[in-house]
């Protein structure tokens, strides 16, 4: 068996997620494993994903392996799967690797974006990509309750997943929240986190959260509570999948 180590970028928006399910075959995962065994006529090959992005979350940087046997090059390979992907998907790049390289249990640091358009008109050409706001946002006071999430904490309010016996502490290194402005003062934001690994719906709850600071709902001081209480409920509401990005998986 040979490993492979593939690098994805994906429009998520049609899709179900990338875990593969029973009840429907549109997903990331489940495409590739049905194009990598029709091309090695192996019943099952299983295709292992950095992280399990949601449904309607993109990726520009998903790093995935999967072991097979075949007598083709690397080049070859990614040539076969990029014919058979729909348009919205896409392998650009891979390589052998050791036998023991697992895409998920060797990750070290994981980078997401999320992206806001602050203002009161569409934005066309970018909908698919961006969580549409039309009130303003105070983007300082959101900077100052990110800094509250830096570093090694218990995220257990920061995730979906109640039934999980998995430990929650994860440490974030940086959230940097950046813009562009347009000439009517509209702002298309940008919000970078960079840790060891994100919990179920983590990164999205975060967003919602920090979005209450900037509507006023919530004060930055406040986000010190948020891990002392440590519940769901008290955390921000769910952002929407369409403005996630996975941007860059380093080992």
């Amino acid at each position: 068996m040979r490993n492979f180590k593939i690098i994805i970028q994906y429009e998520g928006t049609r899709y179900q997620g990338w875990q593969r399910q029973e009840s429907t075959c549109n997903t990331i995962q489940g495409k590739f494993e049905a194009i990598l065994g029709k091309m090695t006529g192996q019943k099952m090959v299983q295709v292992d994903g950095s992280g399990r992005t949601d449904a309607g979350v993109h990726a520009y940087g998903q790093v995935a392996n999967f072991k097979i046997d075949t007598d083709k090059t690397p080049e070859e390979v990614m040539d076969y799967i990029n014919q058979y992907l729909p348009e919205d998907i896409a392998v650009i790049s891979i390589e052998q690797m050791h036998e023991r390289f697992h895409s998920r249990l060797n990750a070290k640091e994981k980078t997401y974006c999320y992206r806001i358009w602050n203002s009161p008109l569409r934005n066309v050409f970018e909908r698919k990509y961006v969580y549409e706001l039309s009130e303003r946002l105070d983007i300082e006071a959101m900077k100052d309750a990110a800094q509250y999430f830096v570093g090694k904490h218990d995220f257990k309010a920061f995730t979906s997943n109640k039934k999980s016996k998995k430990s929650t502490v994860r440490t974030i290194y940086s959230i940097d929240i950046d813009y562009s402005e347009t000439k009517e003062g509209y702002k298309d934001i940008t919000i970078t986190y960079n840790g060891d690994g994100f919990l179920y719906h983590m990164v999205r709850i975060l967003t919602g959260t920090l979005i209450e600071v900037g509507l006023g709902q919530r004060k930055p001081e406040e986000m010190k509570k948020l891990f002392e209480n440590a519940t769901r409920d008290m955390a921000g509401a769910l952002a929407p999948a369409k403005g996630l990005c996975l941007m860059e998986v380093r080992y």
